[in-house]
């Protein structure tokens, strides 16, 4: 990532959507930050933490987006400037004490950041965080770029602390990860004066709930005047459009692209608005009054849309009938992300305009140019995994079980466990520590003819976020399944980041490590740790586990993820493949080795029509000489 700090105030820098989050939080006079990695999120945080020693400011990596905020509000209410950040799944981790944290109120600024994301680039939804704030009764800012998305997160912080509540800050992955130039401001340090001194009896309490609910709504209605004046919202257009479109965050490119290209500067007008709840209504009633067409443009819900007719309906003796085009209409979809070929479309139907379309020649050529480039392939696990030797020896001790025994799955890299990657496995995936809690219910059907043995996986990172609880309950309420904790040392797929069982801080200095089987030993469970690498001791004691029927079994799978071991160690084999032992089709195995255990590192010989070994890709685990039929995968010290 860019160093955040790099260029002085007045400067120009190309800078990450979350970057550009991370310095205009700094801009503010950031003390405290803390999140849970989660993308489209984890560079937020990840800026910051580089920073965070020439800055003199706290960061942290907190075990989960709850906790994340609790420990910001902490500092919050000690008059210290705090940023929490997370992803769309987080915001509903985080949820129950944000519904609750908007009535005590804060003190020093707190600004919560949550990076959607349409389609699921990243994801296990497309959840729309939105409504979240209007449930909650707090402000809502959308950037359009890298220049808003740092500007909005420093004008967050004042704003919070004029209403003392949070202000909530929602990009997309098409901001977060796009980047762009930014004008940089002064870097300000933060309070060092920190004290903890309520003003009133019961201030961060649920004392009085009725009453600091009605000074809620005074705060969205002081909020809303703000925003009538905020420069995050313009128009531009002629005076009378004979259609308004009315957008926010990224849609706003796609609309003026869109505008351009059919050359309707002379009637199209658009209302960008970058203060999105509660609602600007003078500013929004006023331009709504210029025109009877309004198509809005949002991702990923009508959220907008459906705000803005509860405006009109409200001021419709004001301003007369109006249609409405967008989500509802069917003009622009209810999923995944928008762009300017979609917004295009929609405009021309309204407006019964030809649509500007790409030459089909040139569409042809460049569909043809990126085929021979891309190989079509499904995502799968890297080469050396141990996540894949991990489900393999599951898929064999299930079948030497024969009872029809299932995995319920989790969020992490193994989630790709239920495609061919990972040998179809898992057979369900839903959030974070819901695996856990899967299993914990389905242990518990022996009464009602339930005879099947279950497994359930988690990683380590997910385990110390989510699935503590649900391992518990399935002790307490003795139920019968086995949990299987894939310990590769590092929350892997959102970028390595430490988690509390690494033993490293989110600045890289040494922490303590919480010990997984320790922790497990002492819940009173069974507990068994497996080298993955080891398919004939993983397999068997997986398979002892199933056959156990004894409550609640753990066993832990421990091996570093492939891309850490390859920073900090030399391979410990050198894999080939004899080509002479190596019968290709006709052996048989119906190529095993590339076909179905799918490792990148083996990659099949158009020439020889044998499998062989891809030296450039191969980490030297050395698994496939286990998994070999022919003994054609030769396994030699490195």
């Amino acid at each position: 990532m860019t160093s955040i700090t790099a260029y002085e105030a007045g400067a120009s820098q190309l800078l990450m959507g979350n970057e550009a989050i991370a310095r205009g939080a700094l801009e503010a006079g950031l003390g405290f930050a803390s999140a849970y990695p989660g993308n489209p999120s984890s560079e937020i945080l990840g800026s910051l933490a580089e920073v965070a020693k020439e800055m003199d400011i706290y960061v942290e990596w907190s075990v989960n987006e709850k906790v994340a905020l609790e420990t910001a509000a902490a500092a919050s209410f000690a008059g210290v400037r705090a940023i929490v950040a997370m992803k769309q799944n987080g915001l509903n981790v985080a949820s129950d004490f944000l519904m609750n944290l908007n009535l005590t109120g804060t003190v020093g600024g707190l600004v919560l950041v949550v990076c959607d994301d349409p389609s699921g680039l990243s994801s296990t939804n497309e959840q729309d965080s939105r409504p979240a704030a209007k449930w909650a009764e707090l402000p809502l800012l959308e950037p359009a770029d890298s220049q808003e998305a740092k500007d909005m997160t420093k004008w967050a912080f004042e704003l919070s602390e004029e209403i003392k509540n949070v202000c909530l800050v929602r990009s997309v992955t098409r901001v977060s990860h796009a980047r762009g130039d930014v004008r940089l401001g002064e870097l300000v340090s933060p309070n060092r004066e920190a004290k903890f001194a309520p003003t009133m009896l019961g201030q961060f309490t649920p004392l009085l709930v009725p009453i600091k609910h009605s000074f809620l709504h005074q705060k969205v209605n002081k909020v809303r005047e703000i925003f009538e004046s905020s420069p995050f919202n313009w128009y531009t257009g002629p005076e009378r459009p004979e259609l308004l479109i009315v957008t926010c965050g990224s849609s706003w490119y796609y609309s003026l692209e869109t505008v351009k290209a059919l050359g309707l500067e002379s009637s199209v007008g658009i209302l960008k608005l970058g203060t999105t709840w509660p609602l600007p209504e003078k500013l929004v009633q006023q331009h709504l009054a210029r025109t009877d067409k309004v198509l809005v443009v949002e991702e990923v819900d009508p959220f907008l849309e459906g705000n803005l007719k509860e405006l009109v309906g409200d001021t419709f003796s004001a301003l007369g009938p109006l249609t409405f085009y967008g989500k509802r209409s069917g003009h622009l979809p209810s999923f995944g992300e928008l762009d300017p070929d979609r917004v295009m479309e929609a405009v021309s139907s309204i407006l019964g305009r030809e649509k500007v379309t790409v030459e089909p020649d040139y569409a042809k050529k460049a569909q043809q140019l990126t085929g021979s480039l891309v190989q079509a392939r499904m995502i799968g696990f890297c080469a050396g995994c141990p996540h894949r030797a991990t489900l393999w020896s599951v898929k064999n001790a299930l079948k030497l079980d024969g009872r029809g025994g299932f995995v319920t799955g989790d969020i992490g890299c193994y989630t790709m466990g239920l495609g061919p990657t990972g040998f179809f496995q898992l057979k369900t995936v839903q959030a974070m520590g819901s695996g856990a809690g899967l299993a914990s219910g389905f242990g518990k059907l022996d009464k009602l003819g339930f005879d099947q043995p279950v497994l359930t996986v988690c990683g380590d990172s997910t385990f110390f976020h989510a699935a503590i609880p649900a391992l518990i309950n399935g002790i307490y309420n003795q139920s019968n399944f086995t949990l299987i904790i894939l310990d590769n040392s590092a929350t892997a797929m959102t970028g390595f980041q430490p988690h509390p069982g690494t033993g490293a801080s989110a600045l890289g200095e040494p922490a303590p490590s919480v010990d997984i089987e320790g922790l497990c030993h002492s819940l009173g469970t069974r507990v068994e740790v497996a080298d993955p690498f080891d398919l004939q001791d993983t397999t068997q004691k997986l398979l002892d586990l199933m056959q156990d029927d004894g409550g609640v079994r753990v066993l832990i799978s421990r091996r570093k993820c492939a891309l850490v071991r390859a920073k900090e160690e030399k391979p410990a084999y050198k894999v080939w493949v004899d080509s002479e032992k190596c019968r290709g089709e006709s052996c048989g195995c119906a190529r095993l080795c590339t076909r179905i255990f799918q490792c990148p590192g083996l990659v099949w010989d158009d020439e020889s029509h044998t499998a062989k070994i891809d030296e450039v890709i191969c980490t030297g685990c050395g698994v496939c000489a286990d998994i070999c039929p022919a003994s054609a995968i030769i396994r030699e010290a490195a």
